[in-house]
């Protein structure tokens, strides 16, 4: 399939998922387990459409690398066991490893506790020409300790400096961060893979009846099941706050991994195609250099 085509294909497939407005989002317009117009049958021809996308990916990032001009960061946050590790591991499978990397952001450490909260993250930005994925970001800062309270103590903030208003002057520095980003050239795209607490159960028991999985298990994943409600008007509020023309959230839905990994390959799509990466023009007078070259050579 030509290029052109996969993108607007890609376009049309990741638009009703995509939030650049966030004044008016609401998390329970938003269904866990959507698969447009595909069903459980029609998981080989979900297949085809995810082969073609991530050869389309293969191109479209080979162009970006030579371009050298644009950087991209992909931005993972989910409630675990979503399925952020498995998306970004076949979506990213054929990308070129020199012009990808990924980060993955546990707890913070002493040192990274030592500085401002978008530190840990912002020294890890993706260079130009090159792909930059963050499972788990800054977001984390309005996410896990906004609902659990205790750990912003942990963060060493004077005491005048932690009151009832310090979520919304988060929201408003990652906006600045994220408008400063998009002017200097990185494409920021954000993913919200959004499970069901039903399904979310599902995979942990799973995890905890088959051998090879029984590694992925965490108590403390269980502990947090408690949490969900306050989770969710979380991440309701943080994609409110920070959705942006030049930071558009996904709101995928990952109760079905194999569509997951459809939404978010088109939008990756979308959004490099959006850049209009291209192969460097050589000069005319490269060109007649090269010819000389490769006359010596013959």
């Amino acid at each position: 399939m030509e290029l052109n085509e996969v993108v607007k294909r890609a376009r049309k497939l990741s638009s009703p998922y995509r939030v650049a407005k966030g004044k008016s989002f609401r998390l329970a317009d938003c269904d866990p387990g959507d698969t447009d117009r595909f069903s459980d049958r029609d998981k080989p021809k979900a297949e085809r459409v995810l082969k073609a996308g991530v050869e389309a990916l293969i191109e479209l990032q080979g162009m970006l690398y030579a371009q050298d001009r644009w950087s991209v960061l992909l931005i993972f946050q989910a409630m675990d066991a979503a399925g952020k590790d498995g998306t970004i591991k076949h979506v990213m499978s054929g990308v070129d490893p020199q012009g990808c990397q990924v980060v993955s952001f546990k707890a913070p450490s002493p040192e990274e506790l030592d500085h401002d909260f978008l530190w840990r993250c912002v020294r890890h930005l993706p260079e130009r020409g090159r792909i930059g994925i963050f499972n788990r970001s800054y977001y984390e800062e309005t996410l896990v300790v906004r609902v659990h309270p205790e750990l912003l103590a942990r963060q060493k903030l004077p005491a005048k400096l932690a009151t009832d208003s310090i979520w919304d002057e988060r929201f408003e520095d990652i906006r600045n961060l994220e408008r400063y980003l998009a002017r200097n050239g990185v494409l920021i795209l954000k993913f919200f893979l959004h499970v069901s607490k039903e399904e979310q159960l599902k995979r942990f028991i799973s995890r905890l009846d088959e051998p090879g999985k029984n590694w992925k298990f965490c108590e403390t994943d269980v502990a947090e099941r408690a949490h969900w409600d306050a989770y969710m008007r979380a991440y309701e509020q943080v994609i409110r706050a920070t959705a942006s023309k030049h930071a558009p959230w996904y709101v995928v839905p990952a109760d079905n991994k194999w569509f997951t990994r459809i939404i978010v390959a088109a939008a990756v799509i979308d959004g490099l195609a959006s850049l209009g990466p291209h192969y460097p023009v050589v000069s005319d007078s490269r060109r007649r250099e090269l010819d000389r070259i490769r006359a010596s050579l013959e």
